[in-house]
């Protein structure tokens, strides 16, 4: 029995679902969040609904959760399926922050097939583009996305650091994407149809699902190898690669994970914020918690509200330097207040949660020195500069 037992919640309907939610009583978890596991759990043949530490309210589902249920609904997984964090290693001769981050290739930029054919990043590509879906391939996406350059901080669990050849001090990559517009085009397909409403036929979502997982990985793989050559590096295979948007059919359930990564004997890393370190954990989650563990800090903001303290509290070149001494990559000031590190929870008392409750063992920090988020308009050639506009709606 872990020594702080989650919240149990039975609902007072005819359904058996149950609510757990697995943060200590300290922790900070948001009412409307709250209210949405609820409103999952309410659906018809919802069995559990697992809510993380990171746990915040989405567009009509709980983000940091996972739900199980005899019946299969997309809108639980939203339209960003395949989205996760890779850790791949990196051998640099003296990472310093400023030059490198001046070296990261513009991410906004996709690979084609036919212009691109002799980029080196392809070669990470072992037969075919799930769907064949090329748009958007090598692009790193909005939101809380990011690629990043990071050290090794404090190894916490020597063994399993030793396991994934890891020591302090050593340098990685950090590839949090998914699957760009695929993902959102596999949803729309449903939800024009169906609404919020069940998959009519389970098989045929699957399929398509696990396309967009596929390319998910495919594509974290080809954004890491992109920075790598641009760094002067040879591209690894990744270390840790974690999905947390997705469905599983396990023991007889579909398990829908949004924001929530698999916990059953996996390696994930817990995203912390740009001017925070990010934990690798050893996840041994289990049933109770449906088999999952937290992906990341968790917002404590919504995007206008951090956009709106963060201008009143921040400079734009205060958040470019982050309180860790890192590089924060980002053209559009608008993203740079909303995901500033105040913006999210603190991580270390998402992974304190998760330790209390028996679901991970922390491996080891890992400490950014470059965080990409989309290109520095300043210093990209005038064309390229016109098409980032145009990739972000302006006019």
């Amino acid at each position: 029995m872990s020594p702080h037992p989650s919240r149990q919640e039975s609902l007072p309907r005819s359904t058996s679902a149950t609510v757990a939610v697995f943060a200590s009583p300290t922790s900070w978890i948001e009412s409307a969040a709250l209210a949405q596991c609820h409103q999952v759990a309410a659906l018809d043949g919802m069995v559990h609904v697992a809510a993380m530490p990171d746990l915040h309210p989405g567009k009509g589902a709980p983000i940091g959760a996972a739900m199980a249920s005899t019946v299969l609904y997309p809108f639980l997984v939203g339209s960003d399926i395949g989205c996760g964090i890779a850790v791949l290693p990196i051998a640099l001769k003296r990472p310093v922050p400023e030059r490198l981050a001046a070296r990261f290739p513009d991410l906004d930029r996709a690979l084609d097939p036919v212009r691109d054919a002799d980029d080196p990043a392809w070669a990470v590509v072992e037969g075919g583009i799930p769907a064949g879906h090329v748009d958007g391939l090598g692009t790193v996406g909005r939101g809380n996305h990011f690629v990043e350059l990071a050290r090794i901080g404090s190894v916490l669990d020597p063994g399993h650091a030793g396991r994934l050849g890891l020591d302090a001090g050593d340098l990685v990559l950090v590839v949090h994407s998914g699957s760009r517009g695929l993902g959102e085009r596999i949803l729309r397909a449903h939800t024009e149809v169906h609404g919020a409403g069940p998959a009519p036929d389970a098989a045929a979502y699957l399929a398509a699902h696990d396309d967009a997982v596929r390319w998910g990985s495919l594509n974290r793989r080809l954004l890491a190898a992109r920075v790598a050559h641009a760094l002067g590096a040879e591209p690894t295979a990744p270390i840790v690669d974690q999905c947390h948007n997705l469905v599983e059919v396990r023991d007889g359930l579909y398990l829908h994970r949004k924001g929530a990564a698999p916990g059953d004997g996996r390696d994930v890393l817990v995203a912390g914020t740009r001017g925070t370190p990010s934990y690798l954990v050893a996840a041994h989650a289990g049933p109770d918690a449906n088999h999952s563990v937290a992906h990341g800090a968790g917002r404590k903001m919504s995007r206008a509200d951090a956009l709106r303290r963060g201008r009143a509290k921040h400079t734009v070149e205060e958040l470019r330097r982050t309180p860790v001494g890192s590089v924060v990559v980002c053209g559009d000031r608008q993203l740079l207040f909303e995901e500033a590190p105040t913006a999210y929870k603190r991580i270390e008392r998402v992974i304190a949660d998760l330790v209390d409750h028996d679901l991970a063992t922390p491996v080891a920090t890992t400490v950014p020195l470059v965080t990409y988020k989309t290109p520095d308009l300043g210093s990209t050639p005038r064309p390229d500069r016109r098409d980032n506009r145009r990739g972000r709606g302006r006019p």
